[in-house]
């Protein structure tokens, strides 16, 4: 499976136009800097990196990204609709009653989502058992993706399941810790640190830097998983997304 590099002009543009999309979709419950914090991550990873297309959404051998943090999904629904998942004329229903973009991201309704999501600590352990599925299946070339926010590392499940992946050598497997300081607990030596302690390859980064994540997405991690701390602002940050060159 192979995918069609953009150019960085055609990058741009197409970002800046996320913040509209983002805009459609309002009411209560949005949770938006849980949402706004995630917004470039999750741009670089599905405009650069991540194999799947809406073409290939049911292909055995695409990447898969799963959603952990599904409490705030606006900026995923705006990425997978500039990417032609699903229409964005859906996007002003958000959370509506017959809206199938709710306030957590259900797989059976929403084009392109891998898991349905909402509860903390969950995405994590399902990745897992995704690559280990898998590697029993001895698909070699898809590559997993699972979101997290900071907070969620305060749940026991993820470090079981960061445990394990470590010990299992599941290089396959890629976490995106996206870091707005909202965790009860935090790291000593910082969030990286953890998944370095268990045999993952990791590195921290600026959530906002285009062309720092890309390069940190892509880093080599032979016979290791590899774990991808994005800073962003803190939690309290409430501004609108500001498109940043790539």
């Amino acid at each position: 499976m192979t995918t069609t590099t953009p150019s960085a002009a055609s990058r741009d543009a197409d970002f800046a136009a996320l913040p509209r999309l983002m805009s459609l979709m309002t009411g209560d419950e949005k949770h938006g800097p849980a949402a706004t914090s995630t917004l470039d991550a999750l741009w670089v990873l599905y405009d650069r990196v991540l194999r799947v297309s809406p073409a290939t959404a049911q292909d055995p051998d695409r990447d898969r990204f799963l959603l952990s943090k599904g409490h705030g999904p606006m900026a995923y629904y705006a990425v997978l609709a500039a990417k032609g998942f699903f229409p964005a004329a859906w996007l002003p229903g958000f959370g509506s009653y017959d809206s199938p973009l709710g306030h957590h991201p259900d797989r059976l309704l929403v084009p392109g989502a891998e898991i349905g999501s909402g509860s903390l600590g969950h995405g994590l352990p399902l990745a897992v058992g995704t690559a280990l599925g898998l590697r029993a299946q001895g698909r070699t070339g898809p590559a997993v993706w699972v979101l997290v926010g900071d907070a969620e590392l305060d749940e026991g499940s993820n470090h079981e399941a960061l445990a394990y992946a470590g010990a299992a050598g599941l290089s396959r497997l890629h976490t995106l810790v996206v870091d707005n300081s909202s965790s009860t607990h935090g790291w000593r030596g910082g969030i990286a640190s953890r998944f370095e302690a268990a045999g993952w390859s990791a590195t921290t980064v600026d959530g906002r830097d285009h062309e720092a994540l890309y390069a940190a997405f892509t880093a080599p991690h032979p016979d290791r998983p590899h774990a991808v701390v994005a800073r962003v602002e803190p939690k309290e940050y409430s501004g609108e997304p500001k498109p940043k060159a790539s």
